[in-house]
């Protein structure tokens, strides 16, 4: 399956007015059918420490029929990825190793976590990183007894990306975002509605985008517009939302779907600036960090 990049660079298919709705006055009502929830979930965060050096720190939570899992890569560029993540198999402890020329340490616990949508924890566990003895990463609500906050400051990092697979049989997607450091977690819902309306017997599914439980916008016929992009304005921010359902429509082996939220950041949003601080805001937005999130629907487990 090709990359959702490629697609929408080279062959992505610009859905006209006609075929997308604009946001709705009244709230969405949600489907009958439940949404699918996630079987892994990989989180991707920027960290700098006081060498002014940037790491990437991969989480990939997962789930099956033995439990949750956890897994953690780290490298310096998206690039460089190590193909071989560690995998933290107990529900807590610790673990050292060697990665980008540095010393690592991480320590988690989540033998009390609750789950409440897929096999990332909402609460009751904790996961801490540190490299060369500074601390990089603190995610969790649990107080490890032996940090030290004098000798370990709050640590600075960023989700920049996030990404899901939901795999069995439903149509129906759901997930939260947090789009930038300051905005609000926002709930999204994604329905690929395979019966749609029917002309002339062939089926015309659809595809419909709701945000907070508003309908953000809607493409009817999805077998020509399998694959394209719409924006969205949300948190002050320009998102890209695109979509890939080549695979989820014609390939009844595999049946991806892949649906992609980015923000822009830089030049990209230069129109949205006051003239008058433009040149103070674009280097704030410089500065900020991109974020991704990646979902990805299979309908076949297989």
């Amino acid at each position: 399956m090709r990359s959702i990049a490629s697609c929408y660079n080279e062959h992505a298919i610009k859905v006209s007015d006609s075929y997308c709705s604009g946001p709705w006055n009244q709230p969405y009502v949600s489907p009958n059918l439940a949404p699918s929830t996630p079987n892994t979930v990989k989180c991707i965060y920027k960290s700098r420490i006081s060498s002014h050096k940037h790491l990437l720190i991969t989480l990939t939570w997962s789930s099956n029929r033995l439990g949750h899992g956890l897994s953690i890569n780290i490298a310096e560029t998206a690039s460089k990825l190590d193909p071989n993540s560690y995998r933290l198999g107990k529900s807590k402890g610790s673990k050292t190793f060697k990665a980008c020329n540095s010393d690592i340490e991480v320590t988690w616990d989540v033998s009390d976590a609750r789950y409440i949508n897929g096999p990332e924890p909402s609460s009751g566990f904790s996961v801490v990183v540190l490299v060369d003895s500074q601390l990089c990463l603190s995610l969790g609500d649990i107080n490890m007894i032996h940090m030290n906050e004098q000798q370990n400051p709050t640590p600075k990092f960023t989700l920049v990306s996030r990404s899901e697979v939901f795999v069995g049989a439903t149509s129906v997607y759901s997930t939260k975002a947090q789009f930038c450091d300051k905005g609000s977690a926002h709930d999204i819902l994604i329905k690929c509605n395979e019966e749609g309306g029917k002309q002339t017997g062939f089926r015309n599914p659809e595809l419909t985008v709701t945000i907070d439980e508003k309908k953000m916008f809607q493409v009817k016929r999805l077998r020509w517009n399998f694959r394209g992009n719409q924006i969205i304005f949300l948190d002050g921010l320009l998102i890209d939302m695109m979509w890939d359902l080549h695979d989820w429509l014609f390939n009844q082996t595999s049946g991806f779907a892949v649906f992609m939220f980015r923000t822009r950041s830089g030049l990209d949003c230069r129109l949205w600036l006051e003239e008058k601080n433009s040149q103070f805001e674009e280097q704030k937005i410089k500065e900020r960090d991109e974020f991704s999130l990646l979902m990805c629907a299979c309908k076949n487990p297989d």
